[in-house]
């Protein structure tokens, strides 16, 4: 049974991506499912008439905003790895959510944008992965567009974040004239070619420095340039150290451009040879081995009406040690009762399948109506307690009510589904009249969404009555 729970978790590679808005986050997480052969057409791309969904973004609200609002589990096979993908909310108001995705991970990609280098959101969520030691790989993202010299974005990284930045491939040339990739690690050029729409994967050519071609392929300035950046480089940056960047003291730097499939691959590569194994967990400062003979889980994250024909509650649990299997019986240990996982899936995206087993570095989709909040330990031990999930504290404040006194019943019944969720955190004031509670949320977005929410899956309006306040404290 031990040696089984270390092969498979071994196996497995459980990481989320973060960046700014609009660094091309959602962009690269489905030309990463596409590289990873889990859909054979990238949908983010754009037909004359209509566009083709992401297989993260599955929300309406998150089609129409064209921004991700939810955190997502995408999950995959590539040489011989499970992956476990985590796709997070850009958006600062969704922090929180993101924040929890990063407790489940064992490794982050960091997407820049390469036209703007490092931006607000990103050094929050970067300072975040710090504090938890995540080893995190950069994706240089976008230089197919007008971008900041490659040397002066590995520059900012360096000083901006305070991490040793070590390029594993370089950019030729970007803009309109970005034809690929130097890798460092093989010492060749990957030139790619242009997919209409960045559908399917990229034709790629590889040459060796030595190779005449490249001359005629790439510009006698360009060239000569090209060749000097990867000279300096050979001089001044060391091979990369895996303990380093296990320890989140080094960044392992890749360039391309996922609308356009390039670098993609390389990327997938490269997180493979200098990723590690799932991270124990620790419960009350005792470090659980992965293959510890207790299954142990904890729950991340919960999503109401993936489902809304049915009304479903998923829970999502992050596996940390020990072998889940279907209808197995363990405890939630907040509040000490047994629970029988049965309803348990595959996640992907929207999609779901049957889930019989899963191992260390798996997330688990079981659909429930126990109570469960994120944070929650569920284990075969009922005394195994992990280390509680931090909450943020709100910003922005608000009471929410039903337009209509007809639609009460609903409105309080959606009203409850999504509070569970954590989607905003309730307050009940002494002394206020009413049986609504204040609402606290970490930015205005997310009242935005939750009234989305109750008109769309619960069909009631409401009205939202926003506080003056901007922050709230318990006195003892």
């Amino acid at each position: 049974m031990n040696d089984t729970v270390k092969h498979e978790a071994a196996r497995r590679r459980t990481l989320a991506i973060i960046s700014h808005p609009d660094a091309g986050k959602t962009t690269l997480t489905e030309k990463l499912l596409l590289y990873g052969g889990a859909i054979e057409l990238a949908g983010s791309v754009t037909a004359k008439k209509k566009q083709r969904e992401t297989s993260s973004d599955w929300m309406e609200l998150e089609k129409k905003r064209g921004i991700s609002i939810s955190s997502t589990v995408l999950q995959f096979e590539y040489r011989g790895f499970r992956f476990n993908l985590l796709d997070t909310p850009g958006h600062r108001d969704f922090s929180e959510d993101t924040y929890r995705v990063l407790m489940a991970v064992d490794a982050v990609i960091m997407v820049i944008d390469a036209g703007k280098g490092i931006e607000s959101q990103t050094l929050k969520l970067f300072e975040v992965c710090r504090k938890r030691g995540t080893p995190i790989y950069t994706f240089i993202n976008k230089l197919d567009r007008p971008a900041m010299p490659a040397l002066e974005l590995i520059d900012q990284i360096e000083k901006t974040l305070g991490i040793h930045a070590c390029p594993v491939c370089w950019p030729i040339e970007s803009g309109p004239f970005f034809k690929g990739v130097y890798d460092r690690l093989d010492r060749k050029m990957h030139l790619f070619e242009k997919v209409p729409g960045g559908a399917y994967r990229a034709p790629v050519s590889v040459h060796d420095l030595s190779d005449p071609l490249l001359k005629s392929m790439l510009s006698g300035p360009s060239y000569q340039d090209i060749m000097e950046e990867i000279e300096m480089l050979d001089v001044a940056q060391k091979g990369l150290d895996r303990a380093d960047v296990r320890e989140g003291k080094t960044t392992p730097v890749f360039f391309g451009s996922a609308a356009n499939n390039f670098g993609v691959e390389l990327l997938l590569d490269g997180f493979l040879k200098f990723s590690d194994d799932p991270s124990p967990r620790s419960a009350g400062g005792v470090t659980v081995p992965l293959d510890d003979s207790r299954f142990s889980a904890f729950v991340f994250k919960i999503q109401t009406n993936m489902n809304p024909q049915h009304r479903d509650r998923m829970v999502f649990a992050r596996v940390c040690s020990g072998k889940f299997f279907r209808d197995m019986k363990a405890y939630n240990t907040r509040n000490g009762k047994e629970v029988r996982i049965s309803n348990s899936h595959n996640l992907f995206g929207r999609e779901r399948e049957t889930m019989d087993e899963a191992y260390p570095g798996d997330i688990i989709g079981f659909i429930t109506n126990a109570d469960y909040r994120p944070g929650d330990t569920i284990s075969t031990d009922p005394e195994l307690r992990f280390n509680e999930i931090p909450r943020f504290a709100p910003e922005c404040f608000a009471y929410i009510g039903s337009v209509s006194t007809s639609g009460y019943k609903s409105f309080r019944k959606g009203l409850d589904h999504l509070m569970a969720e954590d989607i905003v955190q309730p307050f009940y004031l002494k002394n206020h009249g009413g049986n609504l509670p204040l609402l606290g949320a970490v930015g205005p977005l997310q009242f935005e969404v939750l009234q989305y929410r109750l008109r769309d899956e619960y069909g009631v309006e409401s009205s939202l009555d926003i506080r003056p306040w901007t922050f709230l404290r318990w006195l003892g």
